[in-house]
């Protein structure tokens, strides 16, 4: 015997499997791409402590037979400030030099990432390939993410500061 259906339930409900999709923010993604950024770029260099001799090289004031005194120091400071403002200016910046920032300094950090290998080994030539290419694939990612930014036409009847309401889809 059929169970006599509400006329008021959907011809087709929603499957429960279905999940949402949202459309994330650019700034949002910027700032997530630089975080990931952030943490490896960290982590390769907390990570170089484990090669032999590194932290001799260190303890002795040298790094990739750089001193390291003070200019190396604020150099090393700036490169790893300048990827950590990133995130907060990706989050909050207006649009246009929010982009115009990120292709920049995405495209000034490519070399910087590269520079990493710069009079390595072949024994470690694993190490670096593998975090100077993910690097590089974020930076891309950052690249393309600004480059791509979406344009919103303006109408006179639409204020170019607020974002139109958008809906829940309906499966």
């Amino acid at each position: 015997m059929r169970t006599p259906r509400s006329r008021t339930a959907p011809e087709n409900p929603p499957s429960q499997s279905t999940l949402e999709d949202l459309r994330m923010p650019v700034q949002a993604k910027l700032a997530a791409a630089w975080t990931s950024f952030m943490f490896l770029y960290i982590y390769v260099d907390y990570l170089a402590l484990y090669k032999p001799g590194f932290l001799d090289d260190l303890l002795a004031g040298t790094v990739h037979e750089f001193d390291t005194g003070p200019t190396f120091v604020a150099i090393a400071l700036t490169l790893m400030a300048i990827p950590i403002l990133m995130i907060l200016l990706s989050a909050t910046l207006p649009a246009h030099v929010n982009r115009t920032i990120n292709l920049v300094v995405a495209t000034l950090y490519i070399p910087v990432s590269m520079f990493n290998a710069a009079g390595e080994t072949w024994t470690y030539s694993y190490f670096y390939g593998l975090s100077i290419g993910l690097e590089v694939l974020l930076l891309a990612f950052i690249l393309r993410s600004a480059w791509t930014w979406p344009r919103r036409i303006a109408s006179p009847a639409t204020n170019l500061d607020s974002e139109p309401l958008r809906r829940p889809q309906q499966a």
